[in-house]
């Protein structure tokens, strides 16, 4: 299915926020929300726009622009609650229950929707979301990784020239997938919101813009079913952080890929779409 942000783009009025989506698919189908990542002109088109016409043939597709990104309100870090977001967006959809897939920020939002509302989710997907602030073995000791001292470089100055440095350690075939395109596209989502970009850094400055994080020990309860994927080469979030959430969800599978960085969604297109529709479909 061949689809553009224009025939995609919709806007709903929420209980709290006024939130911009793109939707695709069979209303009737089962509903899939995908939720993008933290980084500068994320949204969840800019995420997601390889895998959205794909999945939209099994499912109703929902990729919203979460508060504080994109086409949604601006929000700031005390007000920032995307998992009560997402419940809302379902609420003002009509949708009982969703499968969730979340990339990175939107993992970590995906984890705590799967143990604050267990009952609106029927499948979690996650792609290199951390894990918490726990001590890990591989990870950046006490400090940040590259990708995310390059994503909050990208913030202070959204320029093209920041947005080709981050779309190139987001990506581990960075001569293929970090394309002049993608950089311009993103410099001009984040130019576009001043804001968003503002707030970001003051949330950073307090402690990092998510304030409230699901808790490891939480996750042994969760009785969704969970397929956690992750890249081998990823420089912003270490895989360890998937082996860490396998360990503690029950019901999980990992699929580690080779070869891929940040967003398996885009450098795998092909093989993360087949994941999530058989995943799914089958479980």
């Amino acid at each position: 299915m061949e689809l553009t942000f224009e025939e995609t783009s919709r806007t709903v009025r929420t209980a709290s926020w006024t939130i911009h989506y793109n939707e695709a698919g069979d209303p009737s189908s089962p509903a899939l929300v995908l939720l993008h990542g933290s980084g500068p002109g994320a949204t969840g088109w800019s995420n997601f726009k390889s895998n959205i016409g794909v999945l939209a043939d099994h499912f109703r597709v929902i990729a919203p622009d979460m508060p504080g990104w994109g086409r949604s309100d601006a929000v700031g870090r005390s007000e920032m609650d995307h998992a009560k977001a997402a419940i809302e967006l379902l609420d003002a959809l009509g949708i009982d229950q969703a499968a969730f897939v979340g990339n990175s920020m939107g993992g970590i939002t995906s984890l705590r929707l799967v143990t604050e509302y267990p009952e609106r989710v029927s499948h979690l997907i996650t792609m290199g979301p951390g894990s918490g602030p726990q001590p890990k073995l591989f990870s950046a000791a006490g400090g940040l990784s590259e990708g995310m001292k390059t994503l909050v470089a990208a913030y202070r100055d959204p320029s093209v020239e920041s947005m080709t440095r981050l779309t190139e350690v987001m990506t581990y075939d960075s001569a293929r997938f970090a394309t002049p395109e993608l950089a311009g596209e993103r410099a001009a989502n984040a130019q576009a919101n001043p804001t968003h970009l503002a707030n970001y850094l003051e949330a950073f400055a307090q402690g990092g813009p998510i304030a409230k994080w699901f808790q490891l020990d939480d996750l042994t309860r969760v009785e969704v079913p969970a397929l956690l994927i992750h890249g081998r080469d990823d420089r912003v979030v270490h895989y360890e952080n998937t082996l860490l959430l396998l360990a503690h969800i029950p019901n999980s599978r990992a699929v580690l890929l080779n070869r891929c960085g940040h967003w398996a969604q885009v450098e795998h297109a092909d093989e993360f779409n087949r994941l999530v529709i058989d995943f799914v479909t089958n479980n």
